[in-house]
């Protein structure tokens, strides 16, 4: 089965939390990973919160703003999907 993403809600604090098609929700923790060179342009809150996205069928980020699905920031559906389910 590949997890299919269908919906994030991105959170000031830098978490997300991910809506699965199978109805599983996960809160992602980006704190950590932001200070990583890939992702350090998501340390500005205003780009982490407003280009959050579904791409892919997981969480991504369109940090060009051209909807380019080869050209954005995104994160393993299987790495997600391994969380453990939260309520929201």
């Amino acid at each position: 089965m590949f997890p299919k993403v269908v919906q994030v809600v991105p959170m000031r604090d830098y978490s997300v939390y991910v809506y699965f098609e199978d109805g599983k929700i996960v809160h992602y923790n980006m704190s950590k990973m932001i200070e990583k060179e890939a992702f350090f342009c998501l340390k500005d809150i205003e780009i982490f919160m407003n280009r959050c996205t579904v791409m892919n069928d997981t969480l991504a980020w369109d940090i060009g703003g051209n909807w380019d699905n080869t050209a954005c920031l995104d994160i393993d559906p299987d790495t997600l999907y391994e969380l453990p389910f939260v309520n929201e």
